[in-house]
Protein backbone atom coordinates (compact mmCIF):
# COMPACT_ATOMS: atom_id res chain seq x y z
CA UNK A 1 0.00 0.00 0.00
CA UNK A 2 1.59 3.27 -1.47
CA UNK A 3 -1.19 5.35 0.65
CA UNK A 4 0.13 6.55 3.93
CA UNK A 5 -2.24 5.24 6.14
CA UNK A 6 -0.81 5.08 9.49
CA UNK A 7 0.46 9.14 9.03
CA UNK A 8 -3.47 9.94 7.78
CA UNK A 9 -4.86 7.81 11.18
CA UNK A 10 -2.11 9.79 13.22
CA UNK A 11 -2.82 13.27 12.21
CA UNK A 12 -6.37 13.37 11.19
CA UNK A 13 -7.34 13.79 14.97
CA UNK A 14 -4.74 16.49 14.96
CA UNK A 15 -6.17 18.41 11.88
CA UNK A 16 -9.49 18.20 12.88
CA UNK A 17 -8.95 19.85 16.32
CA UNK A 18 -7.63 22.72 13.78
CA UNK A 19 -10.83 22.87 11.96
CA UNK A 20 -12.68 23.34 15.35
CA UNK A 21 -10.31 25.76 17.02
CA UNK A 22 -11.43 27.92 13.82
CA UNK A 23 -14.98 27.07 14.11
CA UNK A 24 -16.70 29.96 15.37
CA UNK A 25 -19.84 28.48 16.84
CA UNK A 26 -20.28 29.24 19.94
CA UNK A 27 -23.80 29.42 20.87
CA UNK A 28 -24.78 25.44 21.19
CA UNK A 29 -21.26 23.70 20.10
CA UNK A 30 -22.95 21.74 17.68
CA UNK A 31 -20.31 22.72 14.98
CA UNK A 32 -17.24 21.92 17.14
CA UNK A 33 -19.26 18.35 18.08
CA UNK A 34 -20.32 17.74 15.01
CA UNK A 35 -17.03 17.88 13.00
CA UNK A 36 -15.20 16.10 16.33
CA UNK A 37 -17.81 13.24 16.34
CA UNK A 38 -17.24 12.75 12.53
CA UNK A 39 -13.98 13.26 12.61
CA UNK A 40 -13.01 10.51 14.84
CA UNK A 41 -15.81 8.39 13.20
CA UNK A 42 -13.70 8.45 10.17
CA UNK A 43 -10.24 7.66 12.08
CA UNK A 44 -12.35 4.43 13.32
CA UNK A 45 -13.43 3.39 9.86
CA UNK A 46 -10.19 4.00 9.17
CA UNK A 47 -8.60 1.85 11.24
CA UNK A 48 -10.71 -0.69 11.03
CA UNK A 49 -9.98 -0.76 7.11
CA UNK A 50 -6.49 -1.59 8.84
CA UNK A 51 -7.09 -4.10 10.70
CA UNK A 52 -8.80 -5.90 7.96
CA UNK A 53 -6.01 -5.09 5.50
CA UNK A 54 -3.69 -6.38 7.91
CA UNK A 55 -1.59 -9.65 6.91
CA UNK A 56 -2.73 -11.71 10.34
CA UNK A 57 -0.28 -14.86 8.90
CA UNK A 58 3.10 -13.12 9.66
CA UNK A 59 4.62 -11.33 12.86
CA UNK A 60 6.50 -8.93 10.47
CA UNK A 61 5.49 -5.09 11.52
CA UNK A 62 3.39 -3.62 8.30
CA UNK A 63 2.12 -0.73 6.40
CA UNK A 64 5.78 0.55 7.69
CA UNK A 65 6.63 4.40 6.98
CA UNK A 66 9.79 5.96 7.41
CA UNK A 67 10.98 9.39 6.57
CA UNK A 68 14.35 10.80 7.77
CA UNK A 69 13.57 13.65 10.36
CA UNK A 70 16.63 15.16 12.08
CA UNK A 71 19.87 14.03 10.32
CA UNK A 72 19.24 10.57 10.06
CA UNK A 73 20.03 10.24 13.48
CA UNK A 74 16.31 9.72 14.62
CA UNK A 75 13.70 8.14 12.07
CA UNK A 76 10.20 8.84 11.70
CA UNK A 77 9.25 5.45 11.29
CA UNK A 78 5.73 3.57 11.79
CA UNK A 79 4.64 -0.02 11.49
CA UNK A 80 1.79 -1.71 12.64
CA UNK A 81 1.49 -5.96 13.73
CA UNK A 82 -0.96 -8.07 15.12
CA UNK A 83 -0.69 -6.75 18.69
CA UNK A 84 -0.27 -3.33 18.23
CA UNK A 85 -3.61 -3.12 15.73
CA UNK A 86 -5.82 -4.15 18.25
CA UNK A 87 -4.92 -0.97 20.55
CA UNK A 88 -5.42 1.44 17.66
CA UNK A 89 -9.19 -0.02 16.69
CA UNK A 90 -9.44 0.36 20.55
CA UNK A 91 -8.48 3.70 21.02
CA UNK A 92 -10.50 5.00 17.38
CA UNK A 93 -13.68 3.08 18.92
CA UNK A 94 -13.12 5.10 22.64
CA UNK A 95 -12.75 8.46 21.49
CA UNK A 96 -15.94 9.15 19.68
CA UNK A 97 -17.57 7.54 22.72
CA UNK A 98 -15.96 10.13 24.60
CA UNK A 99 -16.99 12.76 22.36
CA UNK A 100 -20.62 11.69 22.86
CA UNK A 101 -20.08 11.73 26.52
CA UNK A 102 -19.32 15.34 26.45
CA UNK A 103 -22.82 16.51 25.19
CA UNK A 104 -24.10 15.99 29.36
CA UNK A 105 -21.30 16.27 31.24
CA UNK A 106 -18.80 18.99 29.72
CA UNK A 107 -20.67 22.52 30.03
CA UNK A 108 -18.02 24.91 29.54
CA UNK A 109 -15.50 25.14 27.13
CA UNK A 110 -16.43 22.26 25.32
CA UNK A 111 -14.73 23.47 22.31
CA UNK A 112 -11.47 23.69 23.80
CA UNK A 113 -12.45 20.18 25.92
CA UNK A 114 -12.67 18.89 22.34
CA UNK A 115 -9.45 20.12 20.96
CA UNK A 116 -7.83 18.63 23.80
CA UNK A 117 -9.99 15.03 23.28
CA UNK A 118 -8.73 14.90 19.50
CA UNK A 119 -5.07 16.13 20.22
CA UNK A 120 -5.03 13.16 22.63
CA UNK A 121 -6.17 10.55 20.19
CA UNK A 122 -3.18 11.99 17.74
CA UNK A 123 -0.77 11.12 20.57
CA UNK A 124 -2.46 7.53 21.73
CA UNK A 125 -2.37 6.20 17.97
CA UNK A 126 1.57 7.53 17.67
CA UNK A 127 2.43 5.22 20.62
CA UNK A 128 1.10 2.48 18.82
CA UNK A 129 2.46 2.73 15.45
CA UNK A 130 6.00 3.64 16.30
CA UNK A 131 8.89 1.93 15.56
CA UNK A 132 11.34 4.16 16.84
CA UNK A 133 12.18 4.86 20.00
CA UNK A 134 12.75 8.90 19.91
CA UNK A 135 9.76 9.17 18.85
CA UNK A 136 7.17 6.53 21.05
CA UNK A 137 8.90 8.64 23.24
CA UNK A 138 7.84 11.73 21.99
CA UNK A 139 4.35 10.57 21.80
CA UNK A 140 3.81 8.83 25.15
CA UNK A 141 4.98 11.83 26.81
CA UNK A 142 3.14 14.15 24.59
CA UNK A 143 -0.21 12.93 25.88
CA UNK A 144 0.66 13.69 28.89
CA UNK A 145 -0.14 17.98 28.07
CA UNK A 146 -3.75 17.00 26.73
CA UNK A 147 -4.79 14.49 29.88
CA UNK A 148 -3.30 16.96 32.54
CA UNK A 149 -5.27 19.77 30.90
CA UNK A 150 -8.86 17.56 30.84
CA UNK A 151 -8.54 16.98 34.48
CA UNK A 152 -7.03 20.58 35.72
CA UNK A 153 -9.50 22.64 33.62
CA UNK A 154 -12.92 19.89 33.71
CA UNK A 155 -12.03 18.45 36.68
CA UNK A 156 -14.00 18.59 40.02
CA UNK A 157 -12.74 20.40 42.95
CA UNK A 158 -9.47 18.61 43.85
CA UNK A 159 -8.70 19.40 39.83
CA UNK A 160 -5.52 21.17 39.98
CA UNK A 161 -4.10 18.74 43.06
CA UNK A 162 -4.54 15.49 41.09
CA UNK A 163 -3.57 16.76 37.68
CA UNK A 164 -0.06 18.04 38.71
CA UNK A 165 -0.23 14.78 40.82
CA UNK A 166 -0.62 12.86 37.62
CA UNK A 167 1.63 15.55 35.35
CA UNK A 168 4.84 14.72 38.16
CA UNK A 169 4.05 10.87 38.82
CA UNK A 170 4.26 9.80 35.02
CA UNK A 171 6.75 12.70 33.64
CA UNK A 172 9.32 11.54 36.70
CA UNK A 173 9.49 8.11 35.84
CA UNK A 174 9.84 8.44 32.34
CA UNK A 175 13.10 10.30 32.47
CA UNK A 176 14.84 7.16 33.29
CA UNK A 177 13.39 5.79 30.35
CA UNK A 178 14.79 8.70 28.40
CA UNK A 179 17.73 8.13 29.70
CA UNK A 180 17.71 4.82 28.88
CA UNK A 181 16.66 5.42 25.12
CA UNK A 182 20.11 7.66 25.15
CA UNK A 183 21.92 4.70 26.34
CA UNK A 184 20.56 2.42 23.89
CA UNK A 185 21.70 4.30 21.24
CA UNK A 186 25.46 4.71 22.51
CA UNK A 187 25.60 0.53 22.21
CA UNK A 188 23.74 0.31 19.21
CA UNK A 189 24.36 2.84 17.20
CA UNK A 190 20.16 3.62 16.25
CA UNK A 191 16.69 4.11 18.05
CA UNK A 192 15.06 2.14 15.38
CA UNK A 193 13.24 -0.84 17.02
CA UNK A 194 13.61 -3.35 14.37
CA UNK A 195 17.36 -2.79 14.57
CA UNK A 196 17.90 -3.05 17.57
CA UNK A 197 15.67 -6.38 17.54
CA UNK A 198 18.55 -7.75 15.36
CA UNK A 199 21.39 -6.09 16.70
CA UNK A 200 21.09 -7.51 20.29
CA UNK A 201 22.00 -5.55 23.21
CA UNK A 202 24.65 -6.90 25.53
CA UNK A 203 23.66 -8.86 28.91
CA UNK A 204 25.78 -6.78 30.80
CA UNK A 205 23.82 -3.41 30.00
CA UNK A 206 19.89 -5.11 30.04
CA UNK A 207 18.99 -5.08 33.53
CA UNK A 208 19.59 -1.08 33.90
CA UNK A 209 18.14 -0.08 30.83
CA UNK A 210 15.15 -2.77 31.98
CA UNK A 211 14.63 -1.06 35.27
CA UNK A 212 14.69 1.93 33.00
CA UNK A 213 11.95 1.61 31.38
CA UNK A 214 10.33 -0.15 34.53
CA UNK A 215 10.04 3.14 35.61
CA UNK A 216 8.18 4.71 33.23
CA UNK A 217 6.13 1.59 32.43
CA UNK A 218 4.97 0.68 35.72
CA UNK A 219 3.90 4.24 36.50
CA UNK A 220 1.55 4.28 33.60
CA UNK A 221 0.30 0.93 34.36
CA UNK A 222 0.03 1.77 37.15
CA UNK A 223 1.93 -1.07 39.41
CA UNK A 224 1.99 -0.60 43.33
CA UNK A 225 3.13 1.15 45.05
CA UNK A 226 3.16 4.12 42.14
CA UNK A 227 -0.16 3.60 41.64
CA UNK A 228 -1.61 6.68 43.86
CA UNK A 229 -2.11 8.95 41.10
CA UNK A 230 -4.71 7.07 39.98
CA UNK A 231 -7.76 7.43 41.67
CA UNK A 232 -7.36 10.87 42.53
CA UNK A 233 -7.06 11.37 38.91
CA UNK A 234 -10.01 9.52 38.44
CA UNK A 235 -12.13 10.61 40.83
CA UNK A 236 -11.57 14.84 39.32
CA UNK A 237 -11.57 13.85 35.67
CA UNK A 238 -14.60 14.31 33.93
CA UNK A 239 -16.01 11.33 32.81
CA UNK A 240 -14.48 11.20 29.42
CA UNK A 241 -10.89 12.18 30.76
CA UNK A 242 -11.75 8.79 32.91
CA UNK A 243 -12.57 6.76 30.10
CA UNK A 244 -9.43 7.77 28.31
CA UNK A 245 -7.37 7.05 31.04
CA UNK A 246 -8.76 3.92 31.73
CA UNK A 247 -9.28 2.51 28.41
CA UNK A 248 -6.56 3.44 27.04
CA UNK A 249 -3.43 5.42 28.83
CA UNK A 250 -2.88 2.81 31.20
CA UNK A 251 -2.60 0.06 28.18
CA UNK A 252 0.70 1.71 27.19
CA UNK A 253 2.65 0.65 29.45
CA UNK A 254 1.46 -2.95 28.79
CA UNK A 255 2.10 -2.54 25.27
CA UNK A 256 5.57 -1.24 26.12
CA UNK A 257 6.51 -4.23 28.13
CA UNK A 258 5.54 -6.31 25.15
CA UNK A 259 7.28 -4.25 22.52
CA UNK A 260 10.59 -3.19 24.04
CA UNK A 261 10.81 -4.74 27.52
CA UNK A 262 10.40 -8.25 26.89
CA UNK A 263 12.06 -8.53 23.09
CA UNK A 264 14.94 -6.00 23.54
CA UNK A 265 15.68 -7.45 27.14
CA UNK A 266 15.20 -10.90 27.34
CA UNK A 267 17.62 -11.75 30.32
CA UNK A 268 16.64 -9.29 32.25
CA UNK A 269 13.13 -9.61 32.00
CA UNK A 270 13.83 -13.36 33.03
CA UNK A 271 15.76 -12.24 35.47
CA UNK A 272 12.77 -9.53 37.12
CA UNK A 273 10.23 -12.01 36.96
CA UNK A 274 9.96 -12.52 40.28
CA UNK A 275 9.69 -9.08 40.83
CA UNK A 276 6.89 -8.47 38.65
CA UNK A 277 4.76 -11.50 39.87
CA UNK A 278 5.18 -10.32 43.35
CA UNK A 279 4.24 -6.66 42.44
CA UNK A 280 1.36 -7.97 40.47
CA UNK A 281 0.05 -10.06 43.51
CA UNK A 282 -0.37 -7.32 45.53
CA UNK A 283 -1.53 -4.88 43.70
CA UNK A 284 -4.55 -7.81 42.55
CA UNK A 285 -4.83 -8.30 46.39
CA UNK A 286 -4.15 -4.79 48.06
CA UNK A 287 -6.38 -2.95 45.76
CA UNK A 288 -9.11 -5.39 45.57
CA UNK A 289 -9.37 -5.16 49.80
CA UNK A 290 -8.51 -1.31 48.99
CA UNK A 291 -11.87 -0.93 46.61
CA UNK A 292 -13.87 -2.89 48.85
CA UNK A 293 -13.80 0.39 51.56
CA UNK A 294 -14.56 2.65 48.97
CA UNK A 295 -17.44 4.93 49.29
CA UNK A 296 -16.61 6.66 46.11
CA UNK A 297 -18.04 4.99 42.46
CA UNK A 298 -15.38 6.23 41.28
CA UNK A 299 -12.52 5.24 43.30
CA UNK A 300 -13.75 1.87 43.93
CA UNK A 301 -13.28 1.51 39.98
CA UNK A 302 -10.48 2.91 39.97
CA UNK A 303 -8.70 1.17 42.45
CA UNK A 304 -10.52 -2.12 40.68
CA UNK A 305 -8.83 -0.64 37.42
CA UNK A 306 -5.30 -1.01 39.21
CA UNK A 307 -6.37 -4.94 40.49
CA UNK A 308 -7.25 -6.08 36.68
CA UNK A 309 -4.01 -4.34 34.66
CA UNK A 310 -1.93 -6.71 37.93
CA UNK A 311 -3.52 -9.34 36.15
CA UNK A 312 -1.64 -7.83 32.79
CA UNK A 313 1.73 -7.75 34.07
CA UNK A 314 1.37 -11.13 34.98
CA UNK A 315 0.45 -12.56 31.95
CA UNK A 316 2.93 -11.19 30.10
CA UNK A 317 5.87 -12.53 32.37
CA UNK A 318 4.55 -15.87 32.28
CA UNK A 319 5.97 -16.14 28.94
CA UNK A 320 3.20 -18.53 27.87
CA UNK A 321 0.98 -18.35 24.88
CA UNK A 322 -1.84 -18.67 27.00
CA UNK A 323 -0.56 -15.97 29.52
CA UNK A 324 0.51 -13.30 26.94
CA UNK A 325 -2.75 -13.87 24.77
CA UNK A 326 -4.59 -13.46 28.13
CA UNK A 327 -2.91 -10.12 28.98
CA UNK A 328 -3.92 -8.77 25.91
CA UNK A 329 -7.09 -9.30 25.85
CA UNK A 330 -7.68 -8.63 29.53
CA UNK A 331 -6.19 -4.94 28.41
CA UNK A 332 -8.82 -4.93 25.40
CA UNK A 333 -11.39 -6.41 27.42
CA UNK A 334 -10.87 -3.94 30.46
CA UNK A 335 -10.70 -1.14 28.02
CA UNK A 336 -14.53 -1.69 27.32
CA UNK A 337 -15.66 -2.50 30.46
CA UNK A 338 -13.74 0.21 32.65
CA UNK A 339 -14.95 3.09 30.08
CA UNK A 340 -18.38 1.34 31.03
CA UNK A 341 -18.37 1.49 34.51
CA UNK A 342 -16.78 5.11 33.92
CA UNK A 343 -19.65 6.08 31.68
CA UNK A 344 -22.56 4.53 33.68
CA UNK A 345 -20.56 6.69 37.08
CA UNK A 346 -20.93 9.88 34.59
CA UNK A 347 -24.84 8.83 33.90
CA UNK A 348 -25.78 9.85 37.36
CA UNK A 349 -23.69 12.12 38.44
CA UNK A 350 -24.96 14.59 35.62
CA UNK A 351 -27.98 13.87 37.60
CA UNK A 352 -27.40 14.24 40.87
CA UNK A 353 -24.02 15.38 41.27
CA UNK A 354 -22.81 12.92 43.91
CA UNK A 355 -20.59 10.02 43.42
CA UNK A 356 -21.59 8.48 47.10
CA UNK A 357 -22.62 5.14 46.59
CA UNK A 358 -24.49 6.00 49.83
CA UNK A 359 -26.39 8.87 47.66
CA UNK A 360 -28.13 6.16 45.77
CA UNK A 361 -29.98 2.73 46.59
CA UNK A 362 -33.31 1.01 44.70
CA UNK A 363 -32.44 3.01 40.96
CA UNK A 364 -33.72 -0.50 39.57
CA UNK A 365 -37.17 0.90 40.33
CA UNK A 366 -36.93 4.07 39.10
CA UNK A 367 -34.17 3.59 36.28
CA UNK A 368 -34.64 -0.15 34.57
CA UNK A 369 -32.52 0.28 31.63
CA UNK A 370 -29.50 2.20 33.26
CA UNK A 371 -29.44 -0.81 36.35
CA UNK A 372 -29.62 -3.24 33.35
CA UNK A 373 -26.86 -2.15 31.27
CA UNK A 374 -24.75 -1.62 34.69
CA UNK A 375 -25.04 -5.08 36.19
CA UNK A 376 -23.57 -6.41 32.61
CA UNK A 377 -20.77 -4.41 32.93
CA UNK A 378 -20.31 -5.22 36.66
CA UNK A 379 -20.90 -8.79 36.15
CA UNK A 380 -17.82 -8.70 33.23
CA UNK A 381 -15.90 -6.89 35.03
CA UNK A 382 -15.99 -9.51 38.08
CA UNK A 383 -14.99 -12.13 35.33
CA UNK A 384 -18.49 -13.80 34.40
CA UNK A 385 -18.51 -16.75 32.07
CA UNK A 386 -19.88 -15.26 28.80
CA UNK A 387 -18.21 -12.17 28.77
CA UNK A 388 -14.54 -10.69 27.82
CA UNK A 389 -13.49 -9.93 31.80
CA UNK A 390 -13.57 -14.12 32.19
CA UNK A 391 -11.60 -15.12 28.82
CA UNK A 392 -8.45 -12.27 29.90
CA UNK A 393 -8.79 -13.23 33.44
CA UNK A 394 -9.04 -17.41 32.72
CA UNK A 395 -5.60 -17.37 29.93
CA UNK A 396 -3.82 -15.39 32.10
CA UNK A 397 -4.29 -17.59 35.54
CA UNK A 398 -4.04 -20.83 33.28
CA UNK A 399 -0.41 -19.25 31.77
CA UNK A 400 0.51 -18.49 35.74
CA UNK A 401 0.02 -22.02 36.87
CA UNK A 402 2.29 -23.50 34.44
CA UNK A 403 5.04 -21.04 35.94
CA UNK A 404 3.74 -20.74 39.82
CA UNK A 405 1.49 -22.42 41.22
CA UNK A 406 1.35 -20.06 44.72
CA UNK A 407 1.41 -16.52 42.12
CA UNK A 408 -1.64 -18.33 40.16
CA UNK A 409 -3.41 -19.37 43.73
CA UNK A 410 -3.18 -15.67 44.86
CA UNK A 411 -4.08 -14.56 41.86
CA UNK A 412 -7.66 -16.75 41.72
CA UNK A 413 -8.28 -14.77 45.37
CA UNK A 414 -7.83 -11.51 43.37
CA UNK A 415 -10.99 -13.50 41.34
CA UNK A 416 -13.00 -13.85 44.66
CA UNK A 417 -12.34 -10.57 45.91
CA UNK A 418 -13.13 -8.70 42.58
CA UNK A 419 -16.83 -10.11 42.93
CA UNK A 420 -17.08 -9.19 46.45
CA UNK A 421 -16.49 -5.64 45.51
CA UNK A 422 -18.55 -5.26 42.33
CA UNK A 423 -21.30 -7.35 43.78
CA UNK A 424 -21.42 -5.04 46.75
CA UNK A 425 -20.91 -1.89 44.64
CA UNK A 426 -24.35 -2.91 42.51
CA UNK A 427 -26.33 -3.86 45.93
CA UNK A 428 -25.85 -0.23 47.20
CA UNK A 429 -26.28 1.32 43.98
CA UNK A 430 -28.83 -0.88 42.27
CA UNK A 431 -31.01 -2.66 44.77
CA UNK A 432 -31.41 -1.76 48.35
CA UNK A 433 -33.46 0.72 49.93
CA UNK A 434 -33.84 3.96 48.21
CA UNK A 435 -33.35 6.68 51.10
CA UNK A 436 -32.73 9.76 48.11
CA UNK A 437 -35.94 11.28 47.41
CA UNK A 438 -34.24 12.46 44.41
CA UNK A 439 -33.70 8.99 42.96
CA UNK A 440 -37.45 8.90 42.41
CA UNK A 441 -37.65 12.24 39.72
CA UNK A 442 -34.31 10.98 37.99
CA UNK A 443 -34.95 10.33 34.00
CA UNK A 444 -33.45 6.83 32.49
CA UNK A 445 -30.53 6.76 30.13
CA UNK A 446 -31.45 8.80 27.27
CA UNK A 447 -30.26 8.09 23.84
CA UNK A 448 -26.98 9.95 23.73
CA UNK A 449 -26.50 7.52 26.59
CA UNK A 450 -28.05 4.22 24.98
CA UNK A 451 -25.72 4.61 22.09
CA UNK A 452 -22.72 4.87 24.54
CA UNK A 453 -23.50 1.82 26.66
CA UNK A 454 -25.15 -0.56 24.01
CA UNK A 455 -22.31 -0.60 21.70
CA UNK A 456 -19.88 -1.16 24.73
CA UNK A 457 -22.31 -3.96 26.21
CA UNK A 458 -22.50 -5.48 22.78
CA UNK A 459 -18.78 -5.87 22.14
CA UNK A 460 -18.30 -7.30 25.77
CA UNK A 461 -20.43 -9.84 25.32
CA UNK A 462 -20.07 -10.50 21.49
CA UNK A 463 -16.47 -10.90 22.32
CA UNK A 464 -16.85 -12.82 25.69
CA UNK A 465 -18.48 -15.45 23.47
CA UNK A 466 -16.50 -15.37 20.17
CA UNK A 467 -12.58 -14.12 20.77
CA UNK A 468 -11.71 -15.71 17.62
CA UNK A 469 -11.33 -12.42 15.70
CA UNK A 470 -9.17 -10.86 18.50
CA UNK A 471 -6.97 -13.87 18.90
CA UNK A 472 -6.59 -14.29 15.45
CA UNK A 473 -5.44 -11.24 15.01
CA UNK A 474 -2.50 -11.36 17.87
CA UNK A 475 -2.10 -14.75 17.83
CA UNK A 476 1.07 -15.21 15.17
CA UNK A 477 2.80 -12.19 16.74
CA UNK A 478 3.11 -13.45 20.13
CA UNK A 479 3.92 -16.65 19.01
CA UNK A 480 6.54 -14.74 17.33
CA UNK A 481 7.40 -12.95 20.86
CA UNK A 482 7.73 -15.94 22.79
CA UNK A 483 9.73 -18.20 20.50
CA UNK A 484 12.41 -14.85 19.69
CA UNK A 485 12.12 -14.80 23.96
CA UNK A 486 13.21 -18.32 23.85
CA UNK A 487 16.26 -17.97 20.93
CA UNK A 488 17.98 -15.30 23.01
CA UNK A 489 17.92 -16.92 26.26
CA UNK A 490 19.45 -20.09 24.89
CA UNK A 491 22.10 -18.22 23.05
CA UNK A 492 23.65 -17.60 26.26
Amino acid sequence: MNFPILSTLIFLPLLSSFFIFLSKDKKNNFGPIYISLFSSIATFLLSLFLWYSLDINTADFQFVEEKSWINDFIKFKLGVDGISILFIVLTTFITPICIISCINSVKNRVKEFLIAILILETFMIGVFCSLDLIIFYLFFEAGLIPMFLIIGVWGGSRRVYSAFKFFLFTLLGSVLMLVAIIAIYWITGTTDVTEIYNIKIPQEYQNLLWLAFLSSFAVKMPMWPVHTWLPDAHVEAPTAGSVILAAILLKMAGYGFLRFSIPMFPFASEFFTPLIYSLSIIAIIYTSLVALMQDDMKKLIAYSSVAHMGYVTLGIFTFTKQGIEGSIFQMISHGLISAALFLCVGVVYDRLHSRLISTYGGLVNYLPKYSFLFLVFALAALGLPGTTGFLGEFLVLTGTFQKSYLAALLGTFGVVLGAAYMLWLSKRVIFGVTTNPEIKTLSDVNKSEIIMLVSLAFLIIFFGFYPVPLMETFGVSVNSLIDNYQLALNSR
